[in-house]
């Protein structure tokens, strides 16, 4: 009966090593799907800024009109960089934090 229950407990422990694995490769895959969607939304929101810069470039003919409207682009423009900067900080401290503690 000893004999059986050792088997018995070495499945259970293989079983919940695979379901911890399992779990950290579908972490990760999340990890990487965020990441991609991520710079995906990143790369289009820029390609957004540059069409509307070209847009305004070549419909606009007041003067005026296009220096204002260059400059709330550009503000955006600073405002979308100052975001991605302190996501960035952001993200960082947590997977340091994450790191730290797996180590432990």
């Amino acid at each position: 009966m000893s004999y059986e229950k050792n088997w018995s407990d070495i499945s259970d422990d293989i079983s919940d090593v695979a379901k911890k694995i399992k779990s950290r490769i579908d972490e990760e895959d999340l990890v990487d799907d965020l990441k991609d969607t991520f710079k995906n939304t990143i790369e289009n929101t820029s390609q957004l800024i540059n069409n509307i810069i070209q847009t305004v470039e070549s419909t606009v003919k007041d003067e005026e009109i296009k220096k204002e409207t260059k400059e709330i682009v550009s503000n955006i423009n600073i405002e979308l960089k100052s975001l991605l900067k302190d996501s960035k900080t952001k993200f960082s401290d947590v997977f340091d934090l994450n790191t730290t503690s797996e180590e432990e």
